[in-house]
This record gives structure tokens, sequence and C-alpha cells, in this order.
């Protein structure tokens, strides 16, 4: 079990907050075991959308294995927003110092910075006021323009929605892609990554769609894509004939149900090749027959991306 323990800031934005918060309890009604806690310095704390809020104000003993999290706040300047104590601050670096994860969504992050967690640290916040963290943590680095940024087991995200993002992301991480798309098919958004990353799976990549009949045949293909996949069993898995399936399928994610299967074994692939596998071993692990194949795969993708 994974405690997600959420520090609740006054002036809090509701969106922070309950987007990661819903990731989580989505993925733990998967099994995947968490647990929300949320602890505030005083118990009643004001939101930004006018919402009060009630929190304990006793921290739970962590493991590494536990996750806190800090929810932005409504900051037109970070200067003199987001108070805290200066023991709140040092949780946090407690937590961190044991080898646990903090996190941060949109003002978040100025609360790492006061605790020091952001020095020496790629980091990244809201749009509005990126410039400003720069400036009082002139030793991060803050980086524009993408939706967040893990360094160290530190992780910033930028504004509002984008908290959804970095929870996925930790749970892909935690879980694996599939487990991750599961829980973005749950929730009905598109399960993104940040650009600063190479996005190594297709599972996310191609989920951007509302076919539920789709959706399934993915999970399907998602569980065993190193193994034959037969488009019949497919089509009789989701009550659909092979045409049909087939054309639905490319109109939601541009491939067909072989390619979908495809692209996923070359990513792996891929993975493999860059951990140190050689082309031979990495197609077999994949599902491949042989590395000829394999390459001829990756040769069409260079194709295509030259």
């Amino acid at each position: 079990m994974t405690r997600v323990v959420f520090l609740l800031v006054p002036q809090l934005h509701l969106l922070d907050l309950a987007g990661p918060a819903q990731v989580f309890s989505s993925a733990d009604t998967f099994g995947l075991g968490y647990e929300a806690v949320y602890v505030a310095e005083h118990e009643e704390v004001p939101t930004a959308q006018g919402v009060a809020l009630r929190a304990g104000t006793q921290w739970p003993a962590l493991t590494p294995d536990d996750l806190i999290v800090v929810p932005g706040w409504r900051a037109p300047a970070l200067r003199g927003t987001g108070v805290l104590t200066r023991a709140t601050l040092d949780r946090l670096v407690a937590h961190h110092a044991a080898g646990g994860t903090v996190a941060s969504v949109c003002a978040g992050a100025d609360a790492l910075g006061r605790a020091g967690l952001l020095d020496g640290r790629r980091c990244t916040t809201h749009h509005d006021v990126q410039d400003e963290l720069a400036r009082r943590y002139p030793r991060a680095h803050v980086v524009r323009d993408v939706l967040f940024v893990t360094d160290g087991r530190v992780i910033t995200s930028a504004g509002i929605a984008s908290g959804i993002d970095l929870a996925l992301h930790l749970v892909a991480v935690r879980h694996g892609a599939a487990a991750a798309a599961r829980v973005a098919r749950e929730m009905v958004v598109y399960a993104r990554r940040n650009g600063d990353d190479r996005q190594h799976s297709a599972m996310l990549r191609h989920r951007a769609h509302l076919s539920d009949a789709v959706h399934q045949a993915q999970d399907l293909i998602d569980a065993r894509y190193t193994s034959t996949v037969r488009l019949a069993d497919l089509a009789a898995a989701v009550g659909l004939g092979e045409r049909t399936l087939t054309r639905r399928f490319t109109a939601a994610t541009g491939l067909t149900p072989l390619r979908y299967q495809q692209v996923l074994r070359v990513e792996h692939a891929e993975h493999l090749i860059g951990q140190g596998a050689t082309v031979e071993a990495a197609a077999r692990s994949a599902g491949f027959q042989d590395a000829r194949m394999l390459r001829r795969l990756r040769g069409r993708a260079e194709a295509r991306q030259g």
C-alpha cells in the first residue's frame, strides 16, 4: 500500500488537488494499492474556488515508497502566498532524504523551493510564475513549456490539469504503462507525458479516443502483445466482426490492430536495446521470431521520421 499525502495550503486550487487524488483513487480501485491522506497546518483550509476543506493536522508515518504531493494555490505572485512553517517544509526535506518522492502541482513548486528541494534540480511550474520561480531559486533550472519534470525523486508539474499527467506518470512508472492507460480510460482523459522525456509507450499515445470496443481490444493487446494475438479472438472478445473492429480500431487510433501490436513490440525492443540488449535478444523478447522483422520495422519508422 502506497500512502499519498496531500499537503493542503490555504487558497489551493481544487483541480490541483482533485486531479491527482482521482488518479490514485482510481488506481486503488483497480487493486494497485493507494491510500490518500490529507494534512494541513490548520484543520480548515480555504480554497481559491471558495469551498472550504477539512484536513488532519497530524502527519502519518511515511516510508520511502510513499509520496507527498503539494497542490498549487492561487498565486498571482509567489512571494507572500502559500505560507508554510519551517517545520512543515522540513517534513518535505526529511521524506526526500529518507528515499521518498516529493511532487508539486503549479505554485506548489514554490513550497519545494523554500524547502531547498529545487536547488541544483530541473523543475517547472505554471507559465505565469515561471520567471518568478527562477528568480526566487537561482540554483534551480526552470524548464519551460513542459507538463512536468522529474529530477532526483522531485517531480514538479505545470498548472492545474497537469497534475493529472504527473499522477498518471507516477502510476506508469510504478505499475507500467498499461495500468496508467487503464486509469486514464476510467477518468476519460487523454493520457499525456511531458515533452521533455521520450514517450516510450504507444499504450498511452493511442488512447485519445472514446471507443469502448477499441479500448477493450487495446487492453487485450496491451496485456499480451509479445504473443500471437489473433484478430478473430479480439473481435469475438469485444463482440464485433473482424472487419468492423479493424475499421473502428483504425479510425480511433490511426493503426490497424496488427500495426498497433507491432508498434508496442518495436518500442519494447527499442527500450531493451537502449538498456544494452542485442538486437537479436531484444527481438525475441518483444515477440519477433527473429531480428529481421524488427530491423525492417525500425527502418520504416526511421524513414517516416526523416
